[in-house]
């Protein structure tokens, strides 16, 4: 019987940018994350004749699906192994779906083949494919940072159940990879500055987030996203991930917290905006949002749980589990 596995994306609130050296995929900064609640990958694995990946019904050669593959391999006998995999939100938007599709993966594989792995080193595993896979393995609020650089939740996801809105730009993939992205930055004459400053971001992050302080956690992660970016526009050549319709969600969002609406913004490597909300106040946002010209829907979300076994692949991914 094959083994069906449901992750979702994460989104970090203190941001990664740039890998330390070496061949584990070890991020050069701390991050702190939530994981969202109704997008997830679904993964289903099982023995097969051959190694086959296949991609929200498209059958593809995915080196990085089968690089951690070859990964598990090192360590454990397995068998050739036919992945099916889907999203549903946009793939390689800027929504985390390598983040989701790893955890789901590392998961699935797991069981399947009773590897007996605890969280942790489903983390690791999870982060040398993708470094914000690590996260996607817990629910809630979750940190990354070293000397392990395992993923371990800060905060369950209903301790503090905020909400987040999605504005969705644009469908289309991002001309830049994440991981391309991050080597050139690694160039930029504000890359020190960067790292060393998100680690005083990530230590300030976790103590607001235990003490569930909303306005403290807004002024953080709206610098930590802001000075991400400027990072990537002082690459060369630069990286400009946004479009009009993200800059004009950021406008928006911090007119409804002037306004009195506790909200705040995040955007990862790419075009999509995702507002953070106290509880109770994503729908007034959504509707916000929903209006500004460029913005093609507003996904509604909270936050949800880490990697986890399920019964039924075709069940409609995103419903609750």
């Amino acid at each position: 019987m094959p083994t069906t596995a449901v992750a979702h994306p994460n989104i970090a609130l203190i941001k990664y940018w740039g890998k330390a050296q070496g061949e584990l995929n070890v991020p050069a900064t701390p991050s702190l994350s939530i994981t969202l609640d109704t997008l997830c990958t679904r993964t289903q694995v099982q023995s097969a004749a051959r190694d086959r990946i296949v991609l929200d019904g498209n059958e593809t050669d995915d080196a990085k699906i089968s690089a951690c593959i070859a990964a598990l391999r090192e360590a454990h006998a397995l068998p050739p192994i036919e992945v099916e995999t889907r999203n549903n939100f946009p793939t390689a938007s800027g929504l985390a779906s390598s983040a989701s599709g790893f955890a789901a993966l590392v998961t699935a594989i797991d069981h399947e083949f009773g590897l007996g792995m605890d969280a942790a080193t489903r983390s690791d595993y999870a982060r040398r494919a993708s470094g914000s896979a690590a996260r996607s393995i817990h629910g809630g609020f979750v940190r990354l940072s070293g000397p392990d650089w395992r993923a371990r939740q800060v905060l369950a996801e209903q301790a503090w159940p905020l909400e987040v809105v999605v504005a969705i730009t644009t469908t289309s993939r991002k001309e830049v990879s994440s991981s391309v992205g991050m080597r050139r930055s690694m160039d930029s004459p504000f890359y020190q500055g960067w790292v060393s400053s998100t680690r005083v971001d990530y230590e300030a992050g976790i103590a607001v987030v235990i003490e569930r302080d909303f306005e403290r956690l807004a002024e953080l992660a709206e610098h930590s996203c802001l000075k991400m970016h400027g990072l990537m526009l002082a690459t060369r050549p630069g990286l400009i991930y946004w479009n009009s319709a993200t800059i004009a969600c950021l406008h928006a969002i911090r007119e409804l917290r002037a306004s009195g609406t506790p909200v705040f913004f995040t955007v990862d490597a790419g075009s999509q905006v995702k507002a953070i909300c106290a509880p109770g106040r994503a729908s007034e946002v959504a509707n916000t949002l929903r209006a500004l010209p460029g913005v093609i829907e507003t996904l509604v979300t909270g936050l949800g749980a880490g990697a986890r076994i399920v019964d039924d692949f075709e069940r409609q991914p995103g419903l609750a589990e």
